[in-house]
């Protein structure tokens, strides 16, 4: 008798019937996965609710989405500054600075709060004022730096957030934080955690986009990977999708040569009948939404074409995001784009702009940061307000830290650096559930630690949910046992800041 033909033992009755249980499971698992294809209401209901799953329906009409209360705001566009701009060069102006130019931090601020290792060996630690001047703007009398004029001239419509703190102290960690409420790599992002609670407006596009480009201040600033606006844990169909600046916007969007639409469509029908196969075989959720981004790839071999094609653009439009929106890849090309994305029902646009990490020549990098960046995120406040979409689109602006008071490396008439300062930094918003013209929190003389009403990175990410209509607690997802959350177990909302 050979040995596949022996009768089964005890044991491999036993594992029969563990595998049969698991299937079991796992057609369970396909179902939600199905349920989340043809009815995404009903599966964002049974699991990011945590109430039993209903009955899908079919229909290609998008469908309304479900929040724990009503929404302040239906989108997000979040404009990163990566590399930590420097907070008292641009909204933090502390005056008295000046005339402590080139002496000593004191250690009663410093109060031997840790350093990089940059400048963890210096042996001086000279206050270093900035060179910009600061005037106040508008009725809430916001000061903003001589290097932001176009934001000045909206400061009435922003809210400005000067207490912000984090825990990470360098480029990579703080990022990942920022995005995923984590240090360590592996995390939701933001943007698929506001994907998963509320899935897209539209059907023909993503619901959470990413677009990267390189400033003028620091060309060979710090790298940024896909995993920061990938969905981690969560399934794969809430990553972001990053647009990019050459060739086809989405990698692989054409089509080869010799394949016509119609063939396209037939490979995928067929494709489909294939993945349903195996689907009905491994009861894996992971293949139903490899068919949903097959249908949607589909779509936007439509959508995305015209989406980028800014023809329709009046003249006027590119001349109010300045000189640059006309040139795909630019940070300015990029905010017209999410502008258009908004106005196609992506819930959550990101924005990512290199070039902020100034530790040596930061007068003249940061000018080149601001000219990137200030009259374009003016324009799209303006843009939107015009349009009446800035009422249902909350726009944030900052960066992953802030800059030391003191100078890093040698200070100079006219130049300075600026190490990592995690302690305190500042950020604005606008739009969507977002009190206009209020400074939220306040920083010391030296704009080194915070006095009043401190906002961690947590706090921003529960505010930022809590405009959507979610509340930050409970939006969960159940991965190994454990029920995760984007602001893990802190996070407060910043009611002051919350019209």
């Amino acid at each position: 008798m050979s040995q596949n033909s022996l009768p089964p033992t005890d044991e491999s009755v036993i594992s029969t019937l563990h595998r049969r249980r698991f299937l079991g499971t796992s057609a369970g698992l396909g179902s939600l996965g199905l349920a989340s294809l043809l009815d995404p209401v009903a599966f964002r209901e049974s699991v990011a609710f945590g109430e039993s799953a209903t009955a899908p329906t079919t229909g290609d009409a998008p469908l309304p989405s479900r929040t724990h209360f009503p929404p302040k705001a239906k989108r997000i566009i979040y404009l990163f500054q990566s590399g930590a701009p420097s907070q008292m060069d641009l909204f933090d102006w502390k005056p008295n600075l000046a005339n402590l130019r080139s002496t000593e931090l004191p250690e009663s601020i410093r109060r031997g709060q840790r350093l990089t290792g940059m400048t963890s060996r210096q042996t001086s630690f000279p206050i270093a004022p900035t060179k910009f001047s600061f005037a106040q703007h508008g009725d809430s009398g916001a000061w903003v730096s001589e290097l932001l004029p176009h934001t000045a001239k909206i400061a009435d419509r922003l809210t400005f957030v000067k207490s912000m703190q984090t825990d990470a102290i360098n480029h990579d960690p703080a990022v990942t934080f920022f995005q995923t409420g984590n240090q360590l790599a592996g995390r939701p992002s933001m943007g698929a955690w506001a994907s998963y609670g509320l899935g897209s407006e539209g059907t023909d596009l993503p619901a959470f986009v990413a677009m990267v480009s390189n400033g003028t201040g620091n060309p060979n600033d710090q790298p940024l990977y896909d995993r920061l606006w990938g969905a981690g844990f969560l399934p794969s169909k809430y990553q972001g999708v990053k647009f990019r600046s050459v060739g086809d916007p989405v990698l692989y969007l054409s089509n080869p040569d010799g394949m016509n639409p119609e063939t396209r469509r037939r490979m995928l029908d067929d494709l489909a009948q294939l993945n349903g196969i195996k689907r009905d075989e491994y009861h894996d959720p992971e293949i139903t939404t490899r068919m949903a981004q097959y249908e949607l790839a589909f779509r936007m071999q439509t959508s995305v074409p015209e989406l980028t094609n800014l023809a329709s653009e009046p003249e006027h439009i590119f001349e109010m995001y300045g000189p640059d929106s006309r040139k795909p890849g630019t940070y300015a090309y990029n905010c017209l784009l999410a502008r258009r994305l908004a106005e196609r029902g992506v819930r959550f646009i990101q924005l990512f702009h290199r070039g902020w990490d100034q530790h040596a020549n930061l007068p003249k990098g940061i000018a080149g940061q601001c000219r990137d960046t200030d009259q374009p995120s003016a324009a799209l406040i303006a843009d939107l307000q015009q349009r009446g979409m800035l009422d249902e689109t909350l726009v944030v602006w900052g960066g992953e830290f802030g800059r030391t008071v003191y100078c890093q490396g040698t200070l100079t008439p006219e130049d300075y650096g600026r190490d990592h300062h995690p302690r305190c930094f500042s950020i604005w918003l606008a739009g969507g559930g977002i009190k206009p013209g209020v400074s939220w929190g306040e920083t010391d003389d030296f704009s080194y630690n915070i006095v009043r009403d401190p906002v961690q990175v947590h706090d921003l990410h529960a505010t930022l949910l809590h405009c959507l209509g979610l509340d930050h607690t409970r939006l969960t997802f159940k991965f190994q046992g454990r029920h995760y959350r984007l602001t893990d177990v802190h996070g407060k909302v910043v009611s002051g800041i919350v019209g």
